[in-house]
């Protein structure tokens, strides 16, 4: 179940997607957690954030190989 959540994540460890660029609309970053995959929008870091479970996100990654 994906779960939003808000804050800035520090806690967090980003790392930006390898298809994003750095100058483009499409920037996703990701943080792994012991619970949750956690995702954000890169050019609004204090914005809103989506969390994932490790089945969802593994599910998610399959979908997107296969797009």
């Amino acid at each position: 179940m994906t779960n939003p959540s808000t804050g800035n994540g520090s806690a967090l460890e980003w790392f930006k997607s390898s298809y994003s660029t750095n100058d483009g609309p499409a920037c996703v970053e990701v943080a792994f957690a012991p619970e949750a995959i956690h995702v954000r929008d890169s050019k609004r870091v204090q914005g809103p954030q989506l969390a994932f479970g490790a089945q969802e996100w593994a599910a998610f990654l399959s979908y997107a190989a296969d797009h």
